[in-house]
């Protein structure tokens, strides 16, 4: 194979620098037709019956190997290109190569027959379709033949002046001495990977998964060719529209009117993608209506869905299908004003929010993970700016004496502005109303004696606090080292003192002198540390709930190219502990 490849480059290197010339103008996709990155262009034969009702028209391009319907369409408005449908008979097969010898002469006389059809010295000429493009390297000596044979035959119709446009129906295999044979045809033609999505599959994703699974593999398939250093501008998608089973396409999908929303999702996705990468050309193919297999009377509506989807005034779907076609244009489309990296629900996630919030985490994608919980949480629990506000003035109280000088010195350390401190302690005490409504299992006594005997030199004391704070919700009884603030552990016993947190003023007398847990009873430390066990379940509890809502998010999320955030449970406070409501935590700093 390496043999064969280094042959390859040496025979490319004349007609490769003849090909700039030899080729349509930069313009020009083929004569007369401009190449707008994309061109749209779909497949018509004599088989699609409904071509003249849909295809033939001003504003779209029709691959065709009839020279009357070619001849035809051009008179109605529309523009052509060469459609071959016999690569194999020309360069034969991987495991049945053609004779080496034969190649330039059959390149030659399609060519010929290329220009007649097309009306064109300079064509488009559409190969249907290279087989074996999965295989790994090192290739069977008749593979090798094989690929040389397709080398040879797109290198000669480029040295004719055509642009042949090579259609792959796997997905190439580009590593090791692969790559040096894809980027040796991508020199002088064009690759075009079929993508023939499963349509009962985009539907059940629905409209925003659906599209974006569309979207994620359509860049894929071509991200592997831009690794190798094939230009976008020689890159194509097809998209598939057939009828028979285990081909892609339709797949039975029933109603009609889900695939016209598959259609329509398609049609989308590869403009999106297409504009995103600057590929070349979206090409539809799988009307035929050939045999019982691929008659399908829907095809000519769905084909009007394909059309309305890039361009409206192609067809007029939602007058032709009424109820059978949602013509919404907007969901699950990517359609994001400047400067926004993701929506969710309808809500902003603008990339100056991520710079800002990535300021403190040292990571944007870990920022965007952490407004998209943020959004999702809002959903779920309620906090008023005056309660933000407040909790921002106690902590300013308690943790840095009252200076908000202190305060704005401690978050520019942190790398946090007012606004994006603010939004942490909503994070805080949005948390703490969810994590109080989960339900977990109650701590067995085995549980408990655990807990005691790992955490037996954490301090422990009778207290008596007013209003019950979260760390003691009785409002009297043991607290423990483990949540409660260092400070009560401190007091004198029998003194009442004022106890400023996060969490508000406190009332705090010591009934008894402090001690550690090992020390007291286990009984009299039971309710404590049930308590302590219960707040830990919830902190487990919510983390499995906030991965989870992260993922059913997804499915109302719409983010830039589609780069969703990771799922996980960031803790932003852990960037920033003064701002934490875990007053133990605190203690530790």
């Amino acid at each position: 194979m390496r043999r064969f490849l280094v042959a390859a480059i040496c025979l490319l290197g004349i007609p490769a620098a003849l090909a700039g010339s030899a080729a349509a103008r930069p313009d020009e996709l083929s004569c007369g037709v401009a190449d707008p990155q994309p061109a749209w262009i779909d497949f018509a034969d004599g088989s699609v019956t409904f071509w003249r009702e849909r295809f033939a028209r001003p504003g779209v391009i029709v691959a065709t190997g009839g020279p009357l319907l070619a001849a035809e369409a051009r008179t109605a408005g529309a523009a052509t290109v060469h459609w071959d449908m016999y690569l194999r008979k020309r360069v034969g097969t991987p495991s049945e190569p053609a004779d080496a010898d034969l190649i330039a002469r059959r390149a030659d006389s399609l060519f010929d027959y290329a220009v007649s059809v097309s009306g064109c010295e300079r064509p488009l000429i559409a190969l249907n379709e290279m087989w074996g493009a999965s295989l790994p390297t090192p290739l069977t000596p008749t593979a090798e033949r094989y690929r040389a044979n397709v080398l040879r035959f797109v290198t000669r119709l480029s040295e004719r002046g055509g642009r042949p446009a090579l259609l792959v129906s796997s997905e190439p295999f580009t590593g090791g001495d692969a790559a040096t044979w894809w980027r040796a045809v991508g020199q002088v033609s064009d690759i075009v990977l079929e993508k023939y999505a499963n349509a009962n599959l985009i539907w059940r994703d629905g409209a925003v998964d659906g599209s974006r699974r569309l979207r994620t593999g359509y860049r894929a398939s071509a991200a592997k060719l831009f690794a190798i250093g094939i230009p976008p501008s020689r890159v194509g998608l097809m998209i598939g529209f057939q009828t028979g089973a285990g081909s892609g396409g339709r797949e039975g999908l029933q109603p009609r009117s889900r695939w016209f929303d598959v259609a329509k999702w398609q049609g989308f996705a590869a403009g999106q993608v297409a504009h995103e990468l600057r590929l070349s050309h979206v090409w539809s193919w799988g009307w035929a209506q050939r045999n019982e297999r691929s008659n399908d009377p829907d095809k000519t509506y769905a084909a009007c869905v394909w059309l309305w989807a890039r361009e409206p005034d192609l067809c007029d779907a939602p007058d032709l299908l009424g109820d059978e076609l949602d013509s919404d244009r907007q969901t699950g489309q990517i359609d994001l004003p400047a400067g926004v990296r993701c929506v969710y629900a309808g809500r902003p996630l603008t990339a100056s929010g991520v710079a800002a919030l990535a300021k403190v985490t040292g990571d944007r994608e870990l920022a965007l993970t952490s407004l998209v919980i943020r959004a999702v949480e809002r959903e779920r629990a309620a906090v008023k700016t005056e309660q933000i506000l407040a909790t921002e003035r106690r902590i300013v109280t308690a943790r840095f004496g009252g200076s908000a000088a202190a305060y704005r010195a401690a978050l520019a350390e942190a790398g946090a502005s007012v606004a994006v401190a603010r939004g942490i302690i909503g994070d805080e005490l949005r948390r703490a109303e969810i994590q109080q409504r989960l339900v977990t299992a109650r701590p067995s006594s085995a549980d408990v004696a655990r807990f005691r005997t790992t955490f037996a030199g954490a301090p422990a004391r009778r207290l008596e606090v007013s209003p019950a704070p979260s760390w003691l919700p009785e409002g009297i009884g043991l607290a423990l080292g483990t949540s409660a603030p260092r400070v009560v552990f401190e007091v004198a016993t029998g003194r009442s003192t004022k106890l400023q947190t996060a969490e508000g003023v406190f009332t705090v007398r010591a009934l008894e002198e402090a001690t550690s847990l090992g020390a007291v009873q286990f009984g009299e430390a039971r309710t404590a540390i049930v308590g302590a066990l219960v707040s830990e379940r919830r902190v487990d509890a919510y983390l499995a709930w906030a991965i989870r809502q992260q993922k059913a998010a997804e499915s109302r999320l719409v983010c830039e190219r589609d780069r969703l955030p990771g799922h996980g449970v960031v803790s932003l406070s852990s960037f920033a502990p003064f701002l934490s409501m875990h007053e133990a935590a605190m203690a530790q700093e």
